[in-house]
């Protein structure tokens, strides 16, 4: 054993790091959860760096899922291990079903960990990539791509335990390697671990509550975003708001959905990169959720919706911005039920995998410019929102994602919706809204 538990891994990884590349001024520390999160809390700590965190997904092995044959992150990155695939002969179809299930849970982590704050900006900064180990570096590999992505002028892939030769199997990921611990008859990461337990969501929020990781509710954060919290009947809204936003967008759940919803939260995030303030809430109570009649009722919902937005834009963080609606299958009708409620002004909808049908009866009268986003695959949601444009009175578009289902589940089908809104958003919200921030 050479390491008592992750901590004990952190705090001689710091050790390394200020000992191979002393000026470490304006890093970011970068964990890789679960187990990555509590080795770059110490890393960070000691080095008084900012924390973040990367979600990365191992794709394993069908009936092995600790051989990892590929890997998925954040920003749509995917690598694949074709040396393991050949080697193991996984067919393409079963790839791509352990793929699905896996960024499945790469958006809840993502949603559950970041809660609505914006990754801290990694432009023109030195970015330390901090994993509990690596064994075939797929998970790394996925990271380093990553935040190049999101613009690091230089990349620190540092760990405590590795094997020998792992910079030679990486190649150009990071331009630099950093392992306390690569032994010749390297066998596997816990090996090196007294404690090897593993990491719970819990233990990777504890982390991120640390000095150095984005700003906590309530404060503002390290990427200069706030988050808040108002009181509403339904539940507590949620509100993530980056410095001079350009408008706000308030989500409108769907059925079986909530301000949980790790969909919406990914699109959530993708909004923040614009610039663009979220509110994140439920319009029915968890019992009212489980009366259907309530749940496909687009007056009920569509009022609620009205009434939540009136009290969460006289927030002072929100004060004379601009908003819009982010509606989710019958979310979305309310969206548009509401937009024709007199007295409300959204500068702009949309739609993902929406119900336009339940709100028939009134679209005629929505002038707000509509974005209608659906799912290739999801004929019959399709052929409704089709009829819907149709209707509509003010501008529309109708986006068909290729190959995406009802719920956007399929290998940058979401990431595909969030740029759509994202551009939708901006597009249509008069300028000034938050100053002179670039839009993007």
């Amino acid at each position: 054993m050479h390491f008592t538990d992750r901590a004990d891994a952190g705090r001689r990884l710091a050790e390394a790091l200020l000992s191979a590349a002393p000026d470490l001024r304006g890093a970011v520390v970068v964990a890789l959860p679960r187990g990555g999160a509590p080795v770059a809390a110490e890393v960070a700590a000691a080095l008084g760096a900012e924390l973040d965190v990367c979600v990365v997904r191992k794709v394993g092995v069908p009936g092995q899922p600790e051989v990892a044959m590929g890997a998925v992150g954040e920003d749509g990155a995917r690598v694949v291990n074709q040396q393991v695939v050949d080697a193991v002969g996984v067919p393409p179809e079963d790839f791509a079903a352990v793929e699905v299930r896996e960024r499945a849970e790469l958006a809840r982590r993502a949603a559950a960990y970041r809660r609505g704050r914006t990754p801290v900006p990694l432009a023109g900064r030195t970015v330390l990539v901090v994993d509990d180990g690596v064994a075939t570096g797929s998970s790394a590999l996925a990271a380093c791509r990553i935040v190049r992505a999101r613009g690091a002028a230089r990349v620190v892939l540092a760990v405590p335990v590795a094997p020998r030769d792992w910079a030679e199997r990486l190649g150009g990921a990071a331009d630099a390697y950093v392992a306390v611990h690569a032994p010749e008859g390297f066998r596997s990461v816990g090996e090196s671990y007294r404690d090897f337990r593993q990491t719970t969501d819990a233990e990777v929020l504890a982390a991120l509550e640390r000095p150095g990781a984005p700003g906590t509710a309530g404060a503002p954060g390290a990427a200069g975003t706030a988050g808040y919290e108002v009181p509403l009947a339904a539940g507590p809204a949620e509100l993530a708001v980056p410095a001079d936003p350009l408008g706000v967008v308030l989500f409108a759940h769907g059925s079986g959905s909530g301000r949980d919803s790790p969909r919406n939260r990914a699109v959530a995030e993708r909004l923040h990169r614009a610039g663009l303030a979220t509110v994140l809430f439920d319009l029915l109570t968890p019992g009212e959720a489980e009366e259907p009649w309530k749940v496909f009722d687009p007056g009920l919902l569509g009022g609620r919706l009205v009434a939540a937005t009136r009290t969460v834009l006289r927030h002072h963080a929100l004060a004379g911005l601009p908003y819009g609606w982010f509606g989710a299958s019958t979310g979305a009708a309310a969206a548009l039920w509401a937009a024709a409620e007199p007295g409300t002004a959204p500068a702009a909808i949309v739609s993902r995998g929406g119900r336009p049908d339940l709100a028939a009866a009134r679209l005629s009268l929505v002038a707000v410019p509509t974005l209608l986003v659906v799912g290739g695959a999801d004929g019959e949601v399709v052929e409704l929102n089709r009829r819907a444009a149709a209707e509509l009175r003010g501008p529309s578009s109708l986006q068909v994602v290729p190959g995406a289902g009802h719920l956007f589940a399929e290998p940058g089908a979401l990431a595909a919706v969030a740029d759509l809104a994202a551009h939708w958003f901006v597009r249509w919200f008069p300028p000034g809204g938050g100053g002179e921030r670039a839009r993007n």
